[in-house]
């Protein structure tokens, strides 16, 4: 046996002996044997080769060029042709050379939620294209996908095996006896949790956290686990880089607790990383936890679960600092968040498919700001969603609104102001320690789609508006609509956040500590050559700083990237306009992104 032969067999033991841990926490149950078979079973299905071993983890990869997109398949449509033809002639023309990654919010084949109630997993649904049209998006961008994980649609062939106790599907879901204590079950809906079905066995109740046409997958069945890392397999092989576990928190259940977040969750997600990182080096694990900062902040694990988090608290957070011309929260809670170890970041947006998060809001701002920020809303025309926190209570759970229109005025009611608070915002979250994902109707400025609602019964479709593309490219063109304007303006604020090597996902940030009227904060590049300071005005007045205030070193020249003027470290004030943003930085970084334009 050669020596490079012994290392390769070394290396595959480590690997196998880590997945055996994985499943020896998940499955505490199961023999020795059992728990080698399943893992034997994982590494025969996701084609792990001793040759092509991983053995590098914790790498960062991503840089400040990494920008996202969220879209549906279909939000953008043409007469005649697959709109997944239609997303990729979109971010051809719209995106090319400046977002590199595309979300596609499932594409597969479903029963409701838009998407996120699957019916097979493993096809495109043939109202959006195929197979190839998501190789010919990934060919050109990094593709992210849904794994729809923790519930499948009533009308899938693994519901349907399950009532007639066939398989696959037999034991794939969760049910719960009459006897179970279910009162501490944190509840993201106001729909009961158990839906009674018929089955050849008998009447039994399957669990359904967020709707009676989404079953709950019973993941302490290892049968479970195995088809979903052949689906994650299958998804590589079609082009997927990134994969969003959607609902993921909600994943393992122990009656008696609140069933989120529970020790064998964490380690699924540590399991799935280890196998997916075996195939694919670059490929990504992200978590989506709507739930309170602290308990979000833990699906990091030890740098060793997600890769990226989405950043459920900036959303609301920033709205309520714009609408209420005060930042104080905000930087309250940047100071508090840990910065991300090698291997992980932030995944920042502010706007999304889903609502305004208020859970991450908890413990952050008071419940009265919390009404005032639904109230605001609200005027200015936002649905609200609820969930139950008892049988007899339900509280508000998110706000469904478009950004545009969310960002229309202040809590004293809509002004003039509603462009320029909308390019603020995006200015904030893309000088932002992390990975920014921007939403295709925050792209365009898409309003309230009421109709939309209508239509479909569904309160979160006020923020899913779909587009003609003809019709869209007239409304980017026309000067009379906001569309064009909004658009030109974040390319310009994408374009130059790019060529920024201080405004790297895993770059050094500090908070200023400046008025509340002023948002403030320092980024630095990994290699401390390039300094950047981020002051944004959140009020509708002119605000006037201090130079003294950030700092700025007398022997470098400092120049605003955003409007390339000149900031003299001896100027006594920094004046910045209504809802204005600059971002400072060393004037010879300025000249090279200029070259590299």
């Amino acid at each position: 046996m050669t020596v490079q032969n012994s290392v390769l067999m070394d290396a595959m033991e480590r690997l196998r002996n880590r997945i055996l841990n994985h499943l020896q926490v998940i499955y505490r149950d199961l023999t020795q044997d059992q728990l080698e078979i399943h893992c034997d079973h994982l590494i025969k299905s996701m084609n792990i080769k001793e040759e092509r071993l991983n053995t590098t983890t914790r790498k960062n990869h991503w840089n400040q060029s990494d920008i996202a997109i969220i879209t549906y398949g279909d939000s953008i449509k043409k007469r005649g042709q697959a709109p997944l033809k239609t997303l990729k002639a979109f971010l051809d023309r719209y995106a090319d050379g400046l977002m590199n990654i595309v979300h596609i919010l499932p594409f597969f084949p479903w029963s409701s939620d838009d998407g996120f109630s699957v019916m097979d997993y493993k096809s495109v649904n043939e109202s959006l294209g195929s197979w190839n049209d998501i190789k010919a998006i990934s060919s050109d961008y990094d593709l992210m996908s849904d794994l729809v994980i923790n519930h499948c649609s009533s009308r899938s062939i693994w519901f349907t095996n399950f009532l007639k106790n066939a398989d696959p599907g037999r034991e794939y879901f969760f049910t719960a006896d009459s006897g179970d204590d279910l009162t501490q079950v944190v509840r993201p809906r106001t729909t009961p949790l158990l839906k009674k079905v018929s089955t050849c066995q008998g009447d039994k109740h399957v669990w359904c956290t967020f709707g009676e046409d989404q079953i709950d997958l019973n993941f302490k069945n290892p049968e479970v686990i195995k088809e979903f890392v052949k689906i994650i397999k299958l998804y590589l092989d079609n082009g997927v880089r990134i994969f969003r576990l959607d609902a993921v928190a909600f994943l393992w259940k122990v009656p008696g607790t609140g069933c989120v977040g529970l020790p064998e969750t964490h380690e699924i997600i540590r399991l799935f990383r280890t196998l997916l990182e075996q195939c694919r080096k670059d490929a990504l694990l992200v978590t989506e936890t709507n739930i309170p900062n602290r308990e979000n902040l833990s699906y990091f694990g030890n740098g060793n679960e997600a890769h990226c988090i989405y950043n459920f608290s900036l959303p609301p957070l920033l709205i309520n600092t714009l609408v209420t011309g005060d930042c104080a929260y905000l930087k309250q809670w940047m100071m508090s968040m840990p910065p991300a170890q090698d291997g992980t970041a932030y995944l920042n947006f502010i706007a999304s498919h889903d609502g305004i998060g208020l859970r991450p809001l908890e413990g952050l701002i008071t419940p009265s700001e919390i009404k005032t920020l639904i109230n605001t809303m609200q005027h200015f025309g936002a649905e609200i969603s609820y969930r139950a926190v008892s049988e007899q209570e339900a509280i508000p759970y998110e706000i469904n609104i478009s950004l545009f229109d969310a960002l229309k005025g202040t809590i004293s009611g809509p002004d003039s102001f509603g462009i320029q608070r909308f390019i603020c915002a995006h200015a904030i979250m893309l000088g932002l320690e992390g990975i920014p994902a921007i939403y295709i109707h925050s792209l365009l400025g898409t309003e309230n789609d009421y109709k939309k609602v209508n239509d479909s019964g569904q309160v979160r479709a006020i923020n899913r508006h779909q587009y003609d593309f003809t019709t869209l490219k007239g409304l980017i063109k026309d000067p009379s609509t906001h569309h064009g304007e909004i658009l030109e303006s974040l390319k310009k604020l994408i374009a130059i956040r790019r060529r920024q090597p201080a405004f790297h996902p895993n770059a050094t940030q500090f908070t200023l500590h400046l008025s509340n009227s002023i948002f403030g904060f320092w980024r630095q590049s990994p290699d401390r050559r390039q300094s950047i300071f981020c002051l944004s005005n959140v009020t509708v007045n002119t605000q006037r700083l201090r130079s003294t205030s950030i700092n700025l070193i007398q022997t470098d020249s400092w120049v605003d990237l955003l409007t390339s003027q000149e900031i003299s470290p001896n100027s006594r004030f920094i004046e910045l306009a209504p809802l204005q943003t600059l971002w400072i930085s060393n004037e010879s970084f300025f000249e090279e992104s200029n070259r590299q334009t």
